[in-house]
């Protein structure tokens, strides 16, 4: 494009030329700009359209950076030197700490039929100045922003909203001050009051369901540490409520409903709250992966990590503003990092709830990054940037809570083999011997009242060490554990099935049945035996011997019968191939 510059210097040449020479060099020079000009584009009109919102001031207005940040609306007119440059479509500037960024526009003559607004969703904004220029010569302010008490805003909101009034005759000029330490970049839009509440009964259902799943996290967390006594639920109820205020203060919705009286904590709540959720969910993720008794190191570098960040809070409080975002964001990137990489590392050493922890916190730690790009002025407003930060919690939170609810089961499982040790073989998870004797004794009992009989079975395995031989001893351990398998889905409900030996298994089948039922209850066990085993070669099979007993014709006593029955098993020449004995 052939810039206006030079085209009056080239009108200029043409008219000092002599008239003949005037025609062609006019005829050349059109020809020039009809191959090599385009016509220059034109700045895009504001027009506040209530059927396409919100309306952009995209490069309609005009922005410059006042470095020293003392210049007041009145003054600009005896300063013609500053240089204003079109505004940013993507809204980032590149404003620092100390500076004021000024915009100005102009809204065309129009019907105050509706009342309109000026729209900055940036609600860690410092502070938003909008000034008006009366018909009596005098510039009216507008203040909004953190430094600012909400109460005292124009339109007390979420983010800044500042009035937009309109003439019907001439246009409206009006002047933006902008001051924020951690820089600005955000769009500037003008929204209608209508298209306002709207968007905010939208906005209002998100928002529910953010500080629903705080409020349960925090109910859930009171529950848990009351009735289970897990210090766990204690740091989920407290991580809970710190990211239901962490998003209080992102959404701005606790400037406009907790302390709006407070602009100091308005200003600090952002950062702080972000430090103190962002730890609370590192001690939560690593006391649900047990962190303490699995790494000493990982555990120690952790609370390291902890007291860095409460030393680093207690710092924002004395720090400028300017100042802070860059002491945040290398905290908020470590701690991440160190929470992925402990789920990375449970979960490779066989942690049954590393896995999940991962899965949930890989997203927080990407849609983090995001909002740290978008503060360091990386990335523009968008929604990814604004609401995947929220999104995130709002997935990981449940996440937690179900890896908690399953641990709390894991855990009260755990508790039960523990107790229940001195009854049930720890390897098999079979009744022990007392236990079997004691269920032998009740079993003739019941055999004697109701005038049946049932059956007693012992079991030996014969060929351990023809398997260690022949296919290792990890074979030759599993073995035990394969027979206990095939008892088990041999048993009946009503049955019970025991280890009463390293190699000897004993089964109490109740009645009431025939001999010749009794008789087939030897041969099937010793048949299911000798199929093959699922993963193992199909020659490693259990051979067994079994010897059993009719109850209470062949004994009246348990200690009697498991005499009788282990003296059976004990007779039994080693080559016969007889596998199945009854006592006489």
């Amino acid at each position: 494009m052939v810039s206006s510059g030079a085209l009056t210097h080239m009108k200029n040449i043409v008219g000092r030329l002599h008239p003949g020479k005037a025609v062609w060099a006019s005829l050349c020079l059109g020809l020039f700009l009809g191959f090599f000009g385009h016509p220059a584009l034109a700045r895009t009109a504001l027009e506040f359209d209530t059927l396409k919102q919100p309306v952009a001031l995209a490069d309609w207005g005009d922005y410059w950076i006042d470095k020293q940040a003392e210049l007041r609306p009145e003054q600009f007119a005896s300063h013609p030197d500053v240089q204003w440059q079109p505004t940013l479509p993507r809204g980032i500037y590149p404003l620092q700490p100390g500076q004021a960024l000024w915009i100005r526009f102009t809204v065309p003559p129009a019907p105050d039929a509706e009342r309109w607004l000026v729209d900055i969703p940036y609600p860690a904004l410092d502070r938003a100045s909008l000034y008006t220029l009366d018909r009596s010569g005098n510039w009216r302010e507008q203040r909004a922003g953190d430094l600012t008490p909400v109460n005292n805003w124009p339109t007390p909101h979420r983010h800044p909203l500042l009035v937009v009034n309109f003439n019907a005759e001439e246009p409206t000029h009006y002047m933006l001050r902008i001051e924020n330490a951690q820089g600005f970049s955000a769009p500037i839009r003008f929204v209608s009051s209508g298209h306002l509440l709207r968007n905010e009964q939208q906005v209002s259902l998100f928002l529910g369901v953010y500080f629903g799943l705080a409020l349960l996290g925090c109910a859930a967390g009171l529950a848990g540490t009351l009735w289970l006594r897990d210090r766990a639920y204690l740091y989920y109820g407290i991580c809970s409520a710190l990211i239901g205020l962490t998003q209080a203060a992102i959404t701005g919705v606790g400037g406009l409903h907790l302390w709006s009286h407070s602009p100091r904590w308005a200003d600090l709540s952002l950062g702080l709250l972000a430090i103190w959720m962002i730890m609370s969910l590192l001690v939560l993720n690593a006391t649900v992966v047990s962190l303490a008794q699995r790494s000493r190191f990982l555990n120690s570098l952790l609370w390291v990590v902890v007291a860095g960040g409460a030393l680093l809070s207690v710092a924002l409080v004395f720090t400028a503003s300017g100042l802070r975002l860059k002491l945040i964001v290398p905290y908020l990137v470590v701690v991440p990092l160190l929470m992925l990489l402990i789920n990375l590392w449970t979960w490779r050493r066989g942690d049954r709830f590393g896995g999940w922890l991962l899965i949930s916190a890989a997203p927080f730690a990407f849609s983090l990054a995001l909002a740290i790009a978008r503060y360091l002025q990386w990335l523009p407003l968008s929604f990814a940037t604004e609401q995947g930060v929220l999104a995130a919690m709002a997935l990981q939170m449940p996440t937690m809570l179900a890896v908690l609810i399953l641990r709390s089961q894991h855990r009260r499982e755990n508790k039960r083999r523990i107790h229940g040790l001195d009854r049930v073989d720890p390897a098999t998870g079979l009744i022990n011997e007392p236990v079997f004797a004691e269920r032998l004794t009740r079993m003739i009992a019941r055999s004697e009242r109701f005038k049946h009989q049932g059956a007693v079975l012992m079991i030996d395995l014969t060929n351990t060490e023809q398997i260690q031989r022949d296919f290792g001893r990890k074979a030759a351990e599993e073995l035990p554990l394969r027979v206990a398998e095939r008892l088990l889905s041999t048993a009946r409900e009503i049955d019970s099935a025991a280890r009463l030996a390293e190699q000897r298994f004993g089964m109490l089948v109740e009645g009431p049945f025939s001999d010749e039922d009794a008789a087939s209850l030897g041969p099937r066990i010793v048949a299911r035996c000798l199929m093959p085993f699922k993963g193992m070669p199909v020659e490693c099979v259990a051979q067994v011997r079994v010897a059993y007993a009719l109850v209470p014709r062949q004994g009246a006593s348990a200690e009697l019968i498991l005499t009788r029955l282990t003296q059976k098993l004990a007779d039994a020449s080693p080559s016969s191939k007889r596998a199945v004995f009854m006592l006489t």
